[in-house]
C-alpha cells in the first residue's frame, strides 16, 4: 500500500482516479478547492482537505509516496477573457505545488495535462513528437507546466508522467461528469434526451471528414484511470515521460449524437450552425507511447459503452441519487 494526495480529487477525473487508487489498496488524500470541484465527488475512503495547491507545504510531508495534479482550471473560453486566473492557478499553483514536493522529499508525480497543448495539429493521428502550438491560455498553462516538470526532473530527480487527454467521457459508479457550466458534447446532448435543453448545436457540417462534422477521440474515463495507476509504476527518476490517453480513432459529431438517440430512446433535436473558430476538423491521439510505455490498453473503446455510462449516471444525477 502506497499513499498519495490526489490534487482536485473532487472534480471529475479526478475523483475517477482516486477512486482506482482506493480500490487498488493505496491510502488516499484529496486536496481541492471546491472552486470548480465539488464535495460530494470525493470518493468515501478518502482524506479530504478543503484548500488551495498554492498551499500544499501545509499538508504534504515526507509519508507520501506522490503526487497525482489535477487541479486546475479547464474552461477554454474562460481562459481567453480571464488568463491571468489560469496563469496564477495553473502555472502558480503548480510552482507552489513542485516547491512543496521538493521540501517533502515526494518525488514521483502523475500530471493531469491535455491535448490543447497542441493546439491546430497539421496532421492526425497526434504523436507527442507533433509540434505544441496552443491555441489558448488554458492549453498555454498546461504546456507552461509540462515544461516546468520537465526542468524539475532534470534538476531534481523528479520522476514524472503527464498523460495529454483527448475528450474524456463516461462514468464510474457514481463519478461522472458534473461541469458547471458544461461544455463537453456528451453530457450536452444527454441534457436535450434529458429534456434539460432543447437541442443541441451541431457546429459546421462542411468539413472535410465522412459526414462534415467535426471528428473527436472519445476516451472512457475509467480506461483513463487506470492510465494513471499504470503510470506510478512506469517512472524513472529525472524522466519526464509525455504520453497522450485516447483510443486512436475518431467519432464524428453527428455519430455522437445518434449514439445518444440509440442509448436513451429519446430524440435529439439539432441545430446546424456556422463553423467555431478553431476548431479543427479531425483530433485523434496516438498512444504507441501509453501502450510501450505504461502497458495500458483501453478496454472500454466503443462509443456506445462510453454513452450508455454517461446516461446511466446522468439519469442518477438527475433524480437526486449521486
Amino acid at each position: 500500500m502506497s499513499k498519495y494526495l490526489v490534487t482536485g480529487g473532487a472534480g471529475y477525473v479526478g475523483g475517477v482516479v482516486a477512486t482506482h487508487l482506493l480500490e487498488a489498496g493505496h491510502e488516499v488524500t484529496v486536496l481541492d478547492d471546491l472552486s470548480t470541484g465539488f464535495r460530494e465527488g470525493v470518493p468515501a475512503g478518502a482524506t479530504f482537505i478543503e484548500g488551495r495547491i498554492q498551499d500544499a507545504a501545509r499538508w504534504l510531508d515526507s509519508s507520501y509516496d506522490g503526487v497525482l495534479h489535477f487541479a486546475a482550471f479547464s474552461q477554454v473560453g474562460e481562459s481567453v477573457v480571464n488568463p491571468s486566473k489560469y496563469w496564477d492557478n495553473n502555472v502558480g499553483g503548480t510552482m507552489a505545488l513542485l516547491a512543496a514536493m521538493r521540501e517533502a522529499g515526494v518525488r514521483r508525480l502523475v500530471f493531469s495535462s491535455t491535448a490543447a497543448t497542441y493546439g491546430e495539429p497539421a496532421s492526425a493521428p497526434i504523436t507527442e513528437t507533433a509540434a505544441t502550438a496552443p491555441t489558448n491560455p488554458y492549453g498555454a498553462s498546461k504546456l507552461a507546466v509540462d515544461h516546468m516538470i520537465g526542468g524539475e526532473c532534470a534538476a531534481h530527480d523528479l520522476a514524472a508522467v503527464s498523460l495529454r487527454y483527448f475528450n474524456v467521457a463516461g462514468a464510474y459508479g457514481v463519478a461522472g461528469e458534473r461541469h458547471d457550466p458544461e461544455s463537453h458534447l456528451i453530457p450536452l446532448v444527454l441534457q436535450v434526451a434529458l429534456g434539460k435543453r432543447e437541442a443541441i448545436n451541431v457546429y459546421g457540417e462542411d468539413y472535410p471528414t465522412p459526414d462534415g462534422t467535426c471528428v473527436r477521440d472519445y476516451i472512457h474515463v475509467a480506461d483513463l484511470a487506470e492510465a494513471h495507476l499504470l503510470a506510478l509504476g512506469a517512472m524513472t527518476p529525472g524522466e519526464h515521460l509525455i504520453c497522450n490517453l485516447g483510443n486512436g480513432s475518431g467519432f464524428s459529431v453527428r455519430e455522437v449524437v445518434e449514439t445518444v438517440r440509440k442509448v436513451t430512446g429519446h430524440p435529439v433535436p439539432e441545430v446546424t450552425a456556422e463553423r467555431r473558430a478553431g476548431d479543427p476538423a479531425v483530433l485523434v491521439a496516438s498512444a504507441d507511447t501509453a501502450r510501450e510505455r505504461l502497458g495500458w490498453n483501453p478496454s472500454r473503446p466503443d462509443l456506445a459503452d462510453i454513452v450508455r455510462d454517461a446516461w446511466a449516471f446522468a439519469r442518477e444525477r438527475e433524480q437526486g441519487r449521486v
